[in-house]
């Protein structure tokens, strides 16, 4: 069979592949699987001193030389992920994170959902985002909710902090972090995570040359990543928003900006429970405790435990005698537990969030 290449679509391609080999690959790799089969048939033929035909080009190469570049692939890789300190989330945190918290439902419908029900979002021409950031106050839970979206993605983790960059210097900032994107930009199923965003891309208005520089640079790699066809996110995060360079807060560069603040008496008591149900304890009125900590932020919450169970660990060293968690325990405790929150950091955040927030 002659088969003009010039005439075909992606998925002609597809097809082509599935009726020869049996296998089904997506479109733009098929695309481009097809001009190596069409060599490949051409090697074999001369090889054999016959037209060896398409569909027995197709099968061979398929099943034989195929897999070969796969693994070779595979193997350049998780060598990359390694050196770039990839990690597997459990889903399970997902759970950990109420269903109230407004981010969750943002998060879900915006961003998990468009990657998971490919076909539907294809249908209805819903083009998944590929750069986020988080906004919100110190301890709010930010970095979890990243952590989470690798977690129920089942992608690659990979965290990304300001110091890192500057391992090799200052002035080095800018180029390791054009080398990082670019290696990250050619992973599937990756999720760089960049946090204290605002110390890379602060407000170039009173910045430093260098700081400019660095900001410049992130201007130029947003864009170019955005633009390969992979399965991977850039998600950046920031504790103050004001101090990003407002071209990165225009539409076009960052797909999503999305505010994580306080938690809601449900958001406290799932984190709370998460953290209630492996200490060890007697019956404890969580409602009570509920209600005592408003402004207390996801990190304040795991704060408190720690000091609730070390005290449970000394008092039970200095007795010798099993020591329980009590609602006592705690009312005890929380008092040495600053919150994060105050009144004033709502008010700022509620109003950062009329005028930032875009998803």
């Amino acid at each position: 069979m002659k088969i003009a290449s010039d005439d075909l679509s992606p998925q002609d391609y597809v097809a082509l592949i599935c009726e020869f080999s049996g296998q089904k690959v997506e479109p733009k790799v098929a695309a481009e699987l097809w001009p190596k089969i069409m060599q490949h048939k051409w090697v074999l033929s001369e090889k054999l001193g016959r037209d060896v035909g398409t569909k027995v080009a197709c099968l061979d190469f398929m099943e034989n030389i195929e897999p070969m570049h796969q693994e070779l692939h595979d193997a350049q890789r998780i060598q990359l992920l390694k050196a770039l300190g990839a990690q597997r989330i459990d889903r399970s945190i997902w759970d950990t994170i109420s269903e109230t918290q407004p981010p969750k439902q943002i998060v879900n419908k915006r961003i998990i959902l468009p990657l998971t029900e490919i076909e539907l979002a294809r249908k209805h021409a819903v083009i998944p985002p590929r750069t986020i950031i988080f906004f919100g106050p110190p301890g709010t839970g930010k970095t979890h909710f990243v952590r989470a979206i690798a977690g129920i993605l089942q992608w690659w983790y990979v965290e990304i902090s300001p110091s890192i960059l500057m391992s090799d210097g200052e002035d080095r900032l800018g180029a390791n972090l054009k080398t990082l994107i670019e290696k990250a930009s050619n992973l599937d199923e990756v999720v760089l995570f960049i946090d204290e965003f605002e110390e890379i891309a602060g407000s170039r208005d009173l910045a430093s040359r260098i700081d400019k520089s660095i900001t410049n640079e992130f201007l130029k790699q947003v864009p170019l990543l955005k633009r390969k066809d992979r399965k991977n996110l850039l998600v950046c995060a920031t504790n103050y928003i004001r101090q990003l360079d407002t071209a990165l807060l225009r539409p076009g560069r960052f797909d999503c900006i999305i505010p994580v603040g306080g938690l809601d008496d449900q958001g406290r008591r799932t984190i709370f429970e998460h953290y209630l149900w492996n200490t060890n304890r007697e019956d404890v009125d969580v409602d009570r405790i509920i209600s005592m900590i408003t402004l207390f932020t996801p990190a304040d919450i795991e704060y408190l435990f720690q000091k609730v169970r070390q005290l449970a660990f000394e008092r039970e060293y200095v007795k010798g005698e099993d020591y329980r968690v009590t609602t006592e325990t705690f009312l005890e405790m929380i008092p040495n537990v600053p919150s994060t929150l105050t009144n004033e950091i709502i008010e700022d955040f509620k109003q950062d969030c009329a005028h930032y927030t875009r998803y």
